[in-house]
């Protein structure tokens, strides 16, 4: 893949903290979530998601008109193409992209059962273009199970810091089924001691980068 000139260096070197940010990080360390509270999280992730989409149903995230924008292979020769997104939430990056006629094929999936039933409410959801299912994809045979064959691309947008980093490597292992050499993989969130880490008040701090999020 051609670099963009307007790509922004990616570094492993973390930013430089200010005293203030140092100061934000130790109020988080004062107050970690309790070991109990970090079992019942993991325990109830899927019962806390459901009750998240109850409360918001499809209004809490706007649509992402910005993908074509942000990931331009999305729309370059995707008409014949097939996607995966992974945490799809309401549908609102695929959508957009239904609405544009990009992709043959759209697999959608979720940890929310609540969130895959809005999926198949929308308007535009049409079982010979999206297939939306609920799945766990740190479990095994999470996504194989109902992909049948490799997907072109996959996405990942805010996914990744909801899911406990201990399970990463299950993530990718579950991926390597329904991929192939030459499948783009996009994803997207957030990054080291940016400002939605930083903002994290004590007795959200599950552990080192991963907390517990408000959506």
């Amino acid at each position: 893949m051609e670099e963009r000139e307007n790509m922004e260096q990616i570094t492993s070197t973390p930013k430089a903290l200010t005293e203030e940010e140092r100061i934000f990080l130790d109020n988080q360390n004062s107050r970690p979530v309790s070991d109990f509270m970090k079992t019942k999280f993991e325990k109830d992730a899927q019962k806390y998601w459901d009750l998240f989409y109850k409360r918001n149903c499809e209004r809490f995230f706007k649509n992402r008109y910005w993908t074509t924008k942000e990931f331009e292979e999305l729309a370059e020769g995707s008409k014949e193409k097939s996607l995966l997104e992974i945490g799809c939430g309401v549908g609102n990056l695929i959508y957009p992209l239904v609405e544009e006629g990009f992709f043959r094929k759209i697999y959608a999936c979720d940890f929310s059962p609540r969130a895959i039933e809005f999926v198949k409410l929308h308007p535009r959801y049409n079982p010979s273009i999206v297939t939306a299912f609920q799945a766990d994809v740190t479990q095994i045979d999470s996504l194989s199970c109902v992909i049948k064959e490799p997907v072109d691309i996959v996405t990942m947008v805010f996914v990744l810091s909801a899911i406990n980093p201990e399970k990463f490597r299950s993530v990718i292992q579950n991926l390597l089924p329904v991929i192939r050499i030459g499948t783009i993989i996009f994803f997207r969130d957030y990054g080291l001691y940016d400002m939605t880490q930083l903002r994290f008040k004590p007795g959200h701090k599950i552990s080192d980068k991963y907390y517990v999020r408000q959506d």
